[in-house]
């Protein structure tokens, strides 16, 4: 349903908000390697994050990424809105143009469900919150390679 963009622009965030508390500002470069990320794909999506100001970057020696105390409380869909748009939430299943409540693809009554769950969860999730779970490793950013057994 999100791009991989998307995916790479909510993990790039929760990392740099989990490093808040230390007061760094974060290269391209860390916060590639730390979600797994191409880099130069990781620039152009950290430029439009700090364009939509979902994030801070300053320019110079001692410049780099960082959040500030109030973009904390932000919930996550402003990172897909800024990357994705709305519209992900609106799309068919199935890739059909014209799908809708009056003219259904067979999916519809099943994917609406999960798109607006999905929806809800970004809607009501902070990326502090996400942060959080990071930092007291609860949860994790970055890909782990599995045993052929613990893969999903």
């Amino acid at each position: 349903m999100i791009s991989k963009a998307c995916q790479y622009g909510i993990r790039a965030t929760i990392f740099i908000v989990s490093r808040h508390h230390d007061g760094v500002k974060l290269n391209i470069s860390e916060i590639a390697r730390e979600v797994d990320a191409p880099e130069a794909f990781m620039a152009k999506i950290l430029q439009v994050l700090s364009k939509h100001r979902i994030i801070t970057s300053l320019k110079g020696p001692y410049g780099g990424f960082f959040i500030e105390d109030f973009q904390l409380e932000q919930p996550v869909i402003k990172i897909v809105n800024a990357i994705d748009g709305m519209s992900v939430f609106e799309e068919c299943g199935l890739g059909l143009k014209q799908c809708s409540a009056s003219h259904p693809c067979p999916m519809h009554d099943q994917y609406k469900i999960a798109r607006d769950a999905l929806q809800n969860a970004f809607l009501h999730t902070s990326l502090r919150k996400l942060a959080q779970e990071v930092n007291e490793g609860d949860s994790f950013i970055k890909n782990l390679a599995l045993k052929k057994s613990e893969s999903c």
